[in-house]
């Protein structure tokens, strides 16, 4: 087996990686870099240009699976200049492979499976969300997702397994979503956001990064909640993450005005709440290792949890 990946040195598309070459699974990887291109055993770079449609064929070459990774971070301010970045680099990522897949003669491409977002759901505290629900969140991000997933479906003409997996809250030692909660709670400061009921559908990079495998190795196709069972609320998940590095939570909520007069715009995603059902993924078999909050946080922080008396100075930031 021999995989395309996108995205391959962002957080996911590391861990995906790691994964694929600890099961003798091959790499083959696209970047806009050319500084970043090796050739190394089981791992190759290729070099494309998104916003021209450039793309090396040969890095199709023996691959029997994509996996799509490939946006710019919504986690940076939303300027109307940067809200077009957002948008353009995930619609472009899929109109250049697209491009580059009907450039090749012949393919052995069986699976494409692509990154979405549970950002798609509308905003709710009392709906539970699975993979039939229609409506789109009236939101910035909900149009992005909604504009994203619709390119991803141009790819039906080619004859292979198409994937959607709507991923939620990522957490990882190694950066994404904790970096908002960690700093404020490690300096004394932490809170919760706005009524803190808002829900978090949360998933641990490893079993994400199972997923997209596990997609690829038993011929799935549609759309797929990349989220663990058990989600919780924002207050809780707060309340979680100050036990486990030691810290109490001595302020009130955080008023969403005053996250709105911070980031602007992109504080919604602080506020946002997606409760969002794993059932399907786990009805074709996959079994999640991080099924609820504790156990993902307690090893996401188990160098820190070990004596929790000791100085952290010396402790990795989670940034």
């Amino acid at each position: 087996m021999k995989i395309l990946i996108t995205g391959a040195t962002g957080l996911i598309g590391q861990e995906i990686v790691r994964q694929c070459l600890s099961q003798k699974i091959a790499v083959h990887y696209l970047t806009t870099n050319k500084k970043k291109l090796v050739s190394e055993l089981n791992y190759k770079g290729f070099y494309w240009n998104p916003e021209t449609k450039e793309i090396d064929l040969a890095c199709f070459d023996g691959v029997t699976a994509i996996i799509n990774l490939a946006g710019a971070s919504i986690s940076k301010r939303w300027t109307k200049s940067y809200k077009k970045i957002v948008l353009s680099s995930r619609v472009n990522t899929i109109r250049t492979l697209h491009h580059g897949l009907s450039k090749i003669s012949s393919q052995t491409i069986t699976s494409f499976v692509s990154a979405s977002a549970i950002g798609i759901y509308p905003h709710s505290l009392a709906k539970f969300y699975d993979e039939s629900e229609t409506k789109v969140d009236d939101s910035f991000l909900g149009d992005v997702v909604e504009s994203w997933e619709n390119e991803i479906d141009s790819l039906n003409v080619f004859n292979f397994n198409l994937v959607k997996i709507r991923i939620g809250l990522v957490l990882s030692n190694d950066g994404g979503a904790l970096v908002e909660m960690v700093k404020p709670i490690r300096m004394y400061v932490g809170a919760a956001f706005g009524h803190g009921k808002q829900w978090q559908s949360w998933i641990h990079i490893s079993d994400l990064a199972r997923i997209f495998i596990f997609s690829v190795k038993h011929s799935l196709h549609g759309v797929y909640n990349g989220v663990a069972p058990n989600p919780i609320t924002n207050a809780k998940l707060i309340k979680e993450v100050a036990s486990m590095l030691n810290r109490p939570l001595i302020l009130p909520n955080i008023p969403q005005i005053a996250m709105q007069i911070v980031l602007g715009e992109m504080s919604y995603l602080l506020f946002a709440s997606q409760r969002v059902s794993s059932k399907k993924i786990e009805e074709e078999g996959f079994v999640f290792q991080y099924q609820n909050i504790t156990r993902a946080l307690n090893e996401i922080f188990s160098n820190e949890t070990k004596d929790k008396t000791t100085d952290h100075s010396d402790i990795k930031e989670y940034v």
